[in-house]
């Protein structure tokens, strides 16, 4: 089991290693922890190459970025204590406790898009829904920055 894993993941590295996409990827997924950083200049980087299809480069972006979101979902599981006074909690437990699920859909947002994330796991919110609704969030960001950098709106 263990050397067919190690197989599949050099096969991985080797497809991205000396890649631009790798860099993006690494570059999704630390901006979408609780780590300061941000994807944005990677995502224009790439694209500006000319060397991979836009739906490759959203994609990879994506994967990388929700990730980083589900490791905030992880580490949100790891935290003990649900409950939280109201007055004064952080702001993304508000917005889940009043939207639900749906707040995850805000999960891309800077500052507040991370905490989203940590406080669904602190929550103990269902995995899939999280997934999903964080995926799609975060699909669109990139697709949308795509959009301005190739100057459709």
């Amino acid at each position: 089991m263990l050397e067919a894993f190690n197989s599949a993941f050099a096969s991985f590295a080797l497809w991205f290693s000396d890649s631009a996409l790798w860099v993006l990827f690494l570059s999704g997924f630390l901006s979408a922890t609780l780590l300061p950083g941000g994807s944005e200049a990677g995502l224009i980087a790439t694209l500006s190459l000319n060397q991979y299809s836009t739906l490759v480069i959203i994609s990879v972006a994506t994967v990388g970025n929700t990730l980083g979101g589900l490791t905030n979902y992880w580490l949100g599981l790891w935290l003990p204590n649900r409950t939280q006074d109201e007055k004064h909690g952080h702001k993304a437990l508000l917005w889940l406790n009043k939207y639900g699920y749906w707040s995850l859909l805000l999960s891309w947002l800077p500052v507040i898009g991370d905490p989203l994330c940590l406080a669904a796991g602190w929550l103990r919110m269902r995995f899939w829904p999280c997934f999903w609704l964080i995926l799609i969030g975060k699909a669109l960001r990139y697709s949308l920055l795509a959009a301005v950098y190739f100057g459709l709106f």
